[in-house]
């Protein structure tokens, strides 16, 4: 493998991988986890709370792991979160891929990250995290598509997150990095808050079913942010204002109430995955 592979050869590429078999190369993955992750440790002091839900899938199945998004170090400490035994592989906007002469690209496609257009039905990125998902990789996506607080005038949920889960076969995780957004508010000096990175229960995108069919993706994606944001405020999910977070997207607060989602455990959901999976051999 030469040392500058084109970036988007790696992005079709797997990151899991033995000698021998063709994946993105790990060293680079390996070295950015060792720094980087000594740095946030030294100066976030975090920690990973609900990792083990996460742990439950490791040679079992795909998994979609959702975050909410309010800080730019949200990809960093999801990143950190899985590692050293597994790899988010982070969907990313386009523009992110051509900074610094198509450097950050090269080492954002390195730990196993990939575009997608904003504000678009990428086919591409679609195809890819849907073949990521199949092939019993994790994908990292922030459905808000950007970061609260930057002047944005109004947040959007978007459905490809379900979609995405679905196609792939693949149960959603919901997850938060909680205080990243201390770190650097407008206007003032870096800070240094602890942070903490937790893990849900998974859903199964199957369980909306009972939505009609043109709205089942938009439910699964709305109950899955309001998991995230139930962890982020430590709070009970029926308690988090979807209304005030996400305006324009309808509230189907009233349609959960009325007809409760089954909650899982990940050890239940990979069971399952790993009968059904053993049982196609």
């Amino acid at each position: 493998m030469s040392l500058f592979m084109p970036q988007s050869e790696m992005w079709d590429l797997p990151l899991p991988g033995e000698r021998g078999q063709r994946h993105i190369p790990h060293w680079f993955g390996n070295l950015a986890f060792a720094v980087v992750g000594f740095l946030c440790k030294l100066l976030w002091r975090y920690r990973v709370d609900g990792r083990e839900n996460l742990r439950a899938f490791k040679d079992v199945s795909g998994v979609l792991v959702v975050c909410n998004h309010t800080s730019f170090l949200d990809v960093v400490f999801m990143y950190l979160s899985a590692r050293p035994s597994q790899w988010i592989r982070l969907m990313g906007r386009d523009s992110l891929f051509d900074n610094a002469g198509g450097l950050l690209g090269q080492a954002l496609s390195r730990v196993g990250a990939f575009p997608v257009k904003r504000d678009s039905a990428d086919r591409g990125a679609i195809k890819r995290a849907t073949s990521m998902l199949k092939s019993g990789e994790l994908v990292g996506i922030l459905p808000e598509g950007t970061r609260r607080g930057r002047g944005t005038a109004e947040m959007k949920l978007h459905s490809g997150a379900a979609f995405i889960a679905r196609m792939g076969k693949a149960p959603i995780l919901p997850m938060t990095v909680r205080n990243a957004e201390l770190v650097k508010q407008k206007g003032k000096w870096l800070r240094f808050p602890k942070i903490t990175v937790e893990f849900g229960q998974p859903l199964l995108v199957g369980d909306f079913d009972f939505f009609p069919k043109e709205e089942r993706l938009d439910a699964c994606t709305w109950y899955a942010m309001r998991e995230c944001f139930a962890l982020s405020q430590r709070i009970p999910a029926e308690e988090v204002d979807m209304a005030a977070l996400f305006p324009s997207a309808k509230d189907y607060s009233a349609a959960f109430a009325e007809h409760p989602v089954e909650r899982h455990s990940s050890a239940e959901v990979a069971a399952a995955l790993a009968k059904a999976k053993q049982e196609k051999q």
